[in-house]
């Protein structure tokens, strides 16, 4: 089975494959295209963050809150 031949690799292996695997993604971006509604979605909150840059809260602090339940 391939996951436990990777299990097997060496740590060097392991990065030298990631390496491998990310560069195949990068090359095809076209995998990736956004539909118009999601362009359109991420357009709208970035305007909207770009209105109030200081209205949200950093990731380490809604992680925590999530972690804890809070």
């Amino acid at each position: 089975m391939l996951a436990e031949a990777l299990k097997k690799l060496s740590k060097s292996e392991k990065l030298l494959l990631i390496n491998d695997l990310w560069d195949e993604i990068a090359d095809n971006e076209d995998d990736f295209s956004l539909s118009p509604e999601t362009e359109k979605l991420l357009d709208q909150r970035y305007a909207a963050f770009q209105a109030k840059p200081n209205q949200g809260r950093p990731w380490h602090e809604v992680k925590k809150e999530i972690q804890t339940g809070l």
